[in-house]
């Protein structure tokens, strides 16, 4: 897959700084989605140690979200004066001894208080890279950019899937710990030694890069200064001309809406390929992993097709209308795993997609100063929406013994945020995100 097109006069630039950034922040996304979701595997072995019922199981997931939507703005308004690398240094740290932490807990008291903290540790992760890409990347690169970053969620079910289910299954009653117990500790600890590689392999800002020779930089810097200039007259440049204009609370709303989609996919996958009549956990990672792989593809194809057109209202719309469509189909492959697999995958694509498009509007229509607040202001209420999900199907699969109707609820809000994209944001092919001006250290 080609980075950059080859006839761009500054290819051999920005492939450079992908090839440098992209991978890296790539890989903590991965360890950072594994984290977060590895309680979806987890539960298939500590609902019955512990008593917990699904209800239990779909707050505690909630409640991390709790936390992680209050200290998102903070965290960003922070990175903007500290830097990317402390601020990394800082969450993931707190996130991977938060992770193992969850080995200890006995009660469902326990998991609420282990993920109410986690969420506050791993809070203003994903704005901060968003707005640490813009530092980097002018508009017409964004699109595929953030396909690739964001394709650490797919990921952490194409390894992490396989890899939680071995964990649970090989090593459960080992030295006395059963295999959710040996899940949390094992992956907790890679977060914790990247948060010190990151403080050590990032930069700032362009200007403290090294590795990039000084015409390298006055070309960056020459394409980020047009992209300011280009702005039009609807983005905003401060967080206080953004949080007058109602089109930012729609973009929240969009994303309190997808967030909904792609943890309902991340957090009951396991639980719906488990229902089917599947026991061995390790055929469940590795089914987890296959559905996961075919959504990372299509993910990149669609982004680098949303770049290629300059389209990005449609290309939000249609994954919507396809991840909803297939929760609404779940029920009629009912305790069939082929076909639950097929339509988890088609799942997977539309709910995975219509994430990775739906970043490119935020920071297509925010810039300068707007974007720090702005962008951790629509991820906060992103962040919401995934604390929603798995309470509201929790919740309804306890009092209808169904998840499929909580499934249906889920479905309803992502085609009310595909509603939202439709009436709202303009119909006009735009270049891509704006920049935000990096704030000195």
């Amino acid at each position: 897959m080609k980075l950059v097109a080859d006839d761009a006069p500054e290819a051999a630039v920005y492939r450079r700084i992908i090839l440098r950034l992209i991978p890296f922040l790539l890989l903590l996304y991965l360890i950072c989605y594994i984290d977060r979701v590895n309680i979806g595997f987890a539960k298939l072995q500590f609902m019955d140690d512990l008593g917990l019922n699904e209800a239990q199981y779909g707050l505690a997931t909630g409640l991390f979200f709790v936390t992680y939507s209050l200290f998102d703005i903070p965290s960003n308004l922070m990175l903007a004066r500290i830097g990317v690398r402390k601020t990394l240094l800082r969450i993931m740290i707190a996130w991977g001894l938060l992770t193992a932490a969850q080995m200890f807990i006995q009660s469902a008291g326990h998991l609420y208080l282990v993920r109410i903290l986690f969420g506050a540790a791993e809070a203003g992760f994903i704005p901060g890279i968003m707005l640490y890409l813009t530092y980097w990347f002018p508009n017409r690169y964004r699109g595929r950019v953030v396909s690739l970053f964001l394709m650490g969620v797919p990921l952490s079910g194409i390894i992490g899937g396989p890899i939680s289910g071995t964990i649970m299954q090989g090593l459960n009653d080992v030295w006395g710990l059963r295999g959710w117990q040996w899940l949390f500790l094992l992956e907790g600890v890679p977060a914790v030694i990247l948060g010190f590689v990151a403080y050590w392999y990032l930069d700032d800002k362009p200007s403290d890069a090294r590795w990039l020779a000084q015409t390298d930089k006055a070309q960056l810097e020459s394409d980020l200064r047009e992209d300011r200039a280009r702005g039009g007259p609807g983005e905003k440049h401060s967080f206080a001309e953004a949080l007058r204009d109602p089109l930012l609370y729609a973009m929240a709303f969009m994303n309190f809406a997808v967030n909904c989609g792609t943890n309902a996919v991340s957090f009951w996958t396991p639980t719906l390929l488990k229902g089917t009549g599947l026991t061995n956990l390790g055929t469940i990672g590795w089914l987890t992993g296959g559905l996961s792989a075919v959504s990372a593809v299509a993910m990149i194809l669609i982004g680098r097709n949303s770049d290629r057109t300059l389209e990005r209202r449609w290309h939000f719309a249609a994954c919507g209308v396809l991840g909803a469509g297939a929760f609404l189909c779940l029920p009629l492959a009912a305790g069939d795993t082929a076909a639950t697999v097929v339509i988890l995958t088609l799942a997977a694509i539309g709910n995975f997609s219509v994430f990775s498009i739906y970043w490119t509007i935020p920071t297509s229509y925010l810039k300068g100063r707007g974007a720090a607040g702005g962008i951790a202001l629509a991820s906060m209420v992103g962040a919401m929406g995934s604390g929603v999900s798995p309470t509201i199907i929790g919740y309804l699969r306890v009092q209808t013994g169904s998840l499929y109707v909580g499934l249906a609820a889920v479905a309803a809000i992502v085609l009310a945020g595909v509603a939202t994209a439709l009436l709202t944001l303009p119909s006009r092919r735009v270049a891509g995100p704006i920049v935000a001006d990096p704030v000195s250290t």
